[in-house]
This record gives structure tokens, sequence and C-alpha cells, in this order.
């Protein structure tokens, strides 16, 4: 009796988990969590207070999960054609309890970007009403729909660097300054490559944007070419990456993340273009999750690192 009851609330449960894409979370949790370490190592060359890290991860990743469900909902449509299984279009969820699902996530986020400061929560507002007019409005407009996606996203790491270093536009007390090179970068390298990585989904999704009259890049131009923009979306990201390092002085465990992900995601690319089929969008979206999740952990053990031999004087070149 009691396997059955947990099974039962095992499958009420699971449905939930599905739609907030556990398969790239190691990218959505590396994310902010390199940004925080990073933000706090380049002001003062510590560690952030560990309390205020686990808040700003949690709450980012609440942030970018809520737009997962967000776009589920209005995409159930699409989804039965190309992602049957999905919780949505398998009837698992119904769209007003995902819709309720998103907001929650959504209200959870905006609280802890505002416990943090003013600031982040002014970037997170931004962020969200981007993401929104994407998934409730351009994705069925414009080919250019992707433009607000990597947008969206761009914006995460600078949310949570301005947590640990304000700028002091909205916060009192704190002097004006822009953000540094490293925050900027961070900014564009995370907005190029989501281009990159959200056109690598679409391209998998042709058939069911087609089909709904979605004119997406893919459908308006082809997946050929859509894999060639793709292609230059990743090696603009792979040059910020490595402008991040340099701006920031990072360490060799950095650097060797950056180029060996970086090289790897190109090859990657590289094989979709002379493979220019939906189903290799759809692997190649995940790999791109899998190369921000090693360079992002690449960054966050580097600065680990250099920490440790900082506060250690260990007699080592980095």
């Amino acid at each position: 009796m009691g396997t059955s009851t947990e099974q039962g609330y095992w499958d009420k449960i699971k449905p939930y988990i599905e739609m907030l894409r556990p398969e790239i979370a190691d990218m959505d949790l590396a994310l902010p969590a390199a940004s925080a370490l990073l933000a706090t190592y380049y002001l003062s060359g510590g560690l952030p207070d560990i309390v205020l890290f686990l808040v700003a991860v949690a709450g980012a990743y609440f942030a970018i999960t809520s737009s997962y469900v967000l776009n589920d909902y209005c995409d159930v449509d699409i989804d039965l054609i190309n992602l049957p299984q999905r919780p949505l279009p398998s009837s698992r969820i119904q769209q007003k309890s995902a819709l309720l699902y998103a907001v929650a996530l959504a209200v959870v986020a905006g609280t802890v970007a505002a416990f943090l400061n003013l600031e982040s929560m002014a970037v997170f507002i931004i962020a969200a009403a981007v993401i929104t007019f994407y998934s409730a409005i351009a994705k069925r407009s414009t080919f250019l729909s992707f433009v607000p996606v990597g947008i969206s996203y761009g914006l995460v790491p600078i949310g949570v660097w301005l947590a640990f270093d304000p700028a002091g536009i909205l916060k009192p007390g704190i002097d004006n300054h822009i953000l540094p090179l490293p925050a900027i970068f961070l900014g564009i390298m995370m907005c190029v490559t989501d281009w990159g990585f959200t056109l690598s989904g679409v391209a998998r999704d042709v058939e069911g944007d087609r089909a709904k009259g979605a004119p997406t890049t893919p459908v308006t131009f082809g997946v050929p070419v859509t894999s060639r923009f793709v292609f230059v979306c990743w090696v603009l990201g792979v040059i910020a990456s490595l402008v991040i390092g340099y701006t920031a002085r990072l360490g060799l465990v950095y650097f060797a993340g950056a180029l060996l992900g970086g090289s790897w995601i190109l090859w990657q690319s590289m094989d979709f273009i002379r493979n220019p089929e939906p189903e290799r969008g759809g692997e190649l979206f995940l790999q791109g999750s899998r190369y921000r999740g090693v360079m992002f952990g690449s960054l966050i053990v580097d600065v680990m690192l250099l920490i440790f031999i900082k506060s250690t004087g260990y007699p080592f070149i980095w």
C-alpha cells in the first residue's frame, strides 16, 4: 500500500519536474553559481557570503525555469506535433496548472531578486518581460524571435553579478560605476550562445512550427541556413568566453575548459552544417547545454583554486 501511494505521489510530481528541463539543469545552475563567484572574486578576491550565494543561485534557477514552463504553456499546440510526450501535450498537466506553476516560479524568483537588491530586481523584471514577449508574441510573428530569448538569458548573469557588486544606480550609498568588463562579456557570451542554443532547438521543432504558422528562422530560411548562423553564434560565444577569462585574469583551469569545450562545441556545430537535419539540431541543443555547463564549471573550479592559492600563498604560478 505504501509503495503504491508513493508511486502515486511520484506520478503527480514527475511532470512538474520534467517541465523544469532537468536534462539541462547543469547549465542552469552553473551559470548563476559562476556569476556570483566571479563577481565576488573580481570585487574582493574572496568568496561570497554562503547564504547570499545559495539564495542567488536558487533565485536565478527559478527565474530560468519559469520561462521554460511559460514556453510550454504557450507552445502546447506546437508540442503536440514536435514533442507529444511532454507533460502538457500528453495531458499529464493541465494548461491552467502549468500557467500557475510558471507564475509561482517567477514570483519566487522576483522575491529573491528583491531581497538581493533593487538592481537585481530591475534586471529580473526586464528579463521576465522580454522572455514573456517571446513566448506569447514574438515566436508566432517574426523569424527574429530568437533575439529576445538571448537578451533575456544574457541578463541572468548580469542580475546575479549586481547582487554581489551593485552598480550603485538603484542602491543608495554605493558609488555609481558601470559594470566591469568580465560582467559585460559574461552577459554577451550568454546572449549569443543562447541564440545558437535556442535556434538548434527550434530547428528540431521545425515541423510543428511550420504546421502552426510560427515563422521561426528554420521555417523561414530553412535548417541549412539556420545551421550556419548557429555556428557563427557559437564562434562569437567562444571568443567572448576567452575575453571573460582575460579581463578577469582567470587561470589555467578556466582557459583549458573554455578552449577544449569551445573547440568541441564548434566541431559539433560544423557537423550540424554538414548534416542540417532537425534531429541533429536537437542533438546540438543538448550539446550546447553540456558545453556551457563545462565552461561555467571550469570557471567555478578556477576561481576556487585562485582563492585557495591566494589565501595560502601556495608557491605556484597560476
